[in-house]
């Protein structure tokens, strides 16, 4: 069984916990192609899309991807271009699926995830309104489906009180990369910040990859009957 998982860092797995680790270990027998890329926004996408060529023969891809396309508004440094608008942001996420479609039997398109754990701030509004988009797009393909996984971190979050912190610094993400080794030292960061499923407010600790990897694994085993 063949599974592709595409995306930015969260799928990548750097900085923080890799959720894609704990379906390799859970799956040994599949093969599962991790095609995250960090920094990647919508549009970047598209473009590596473009340049690549997808293998064809996917049973199940998950496409994850749109957080760094409100996330990068609040860093200093922009790593990749944005969609202007929400119009364009639904072009070029339809152009996206489509190539991906054409690769797999089965597309789950991800919603984005978190930009901070208030879920009340102005970025996490916004990421529902992608959200939204999104699952407006994919209701018109018969062979993809959706995971609102923005709500499922906000069931987590509900009664829970986090801090508002979010990294806005590329150097200090990028030192969180190299100074963040193994999950103990992600946790104990994540604690000391206030925040219970992100090292960082975007990026997943202990917790968050292991509540993305049974949300993952949920629609895995429902796929193939297991």
């Amino acid at each position: 069984m063949k599974i592709g998982l595409i995306g930015d860092s969260l799928t990548e797995g750097r900085p923080g916990v890799s959720f894609v680790n704990i379906l390799k270990n859970k799956y040994p027998n599949f093969t599962l192609d991790n095609l995250g890329k960090p920094g990647e926004s919508v549009k970047s996408l598209h473009t590596r899309l473009q340049k690549m060529k997808l293998d064809a023969d996917y049973d199940l891809t998950f496409l994850w991807i749109g957080v760094n396309d409100m996330y990068s508004k609040l860093l200093r440094v922009q790593a990749q271009p944005v969609a202007k608008d929400h119009e364009e942001f639904r072009e070029i996420y339809t152009g996206v699926l489509e190539n991906i479609i054409s690769s797999s039997n089965q597309v789950i398109a991800v919603s984005p995830g978190l930009v901070g754990e208030n879920l009340m701030n102005a970025s996490n509004k916004e990421l529902k309104e992608l959200s939204s988009i999104i699952q407006n797009i994919i209701s018109k393909y018969p062979n993809a489906g959706f995971l609102d996984m923005q709500s499922v971190f906000q069931k987590r979050l509900s009664k829970l009180d986090s801090s508002d912190y979010i990294s806005k610094s590329v150097i200090k993400v990028m030192k969180d990369v190299f100074f963040c080794k193994n999950s103990i030292q992600i946790d104990k960061l994540s604690k000391k910040r206030g925040l219970h499923l992100t090292l960082d407010g975007i990026h997943l600790n202990s917790n968050g990859a292991a509540i993305v990897a049974e949300e993952y694994a949920f629609i895995i085993e429902r796929y193939y009957g297991l």
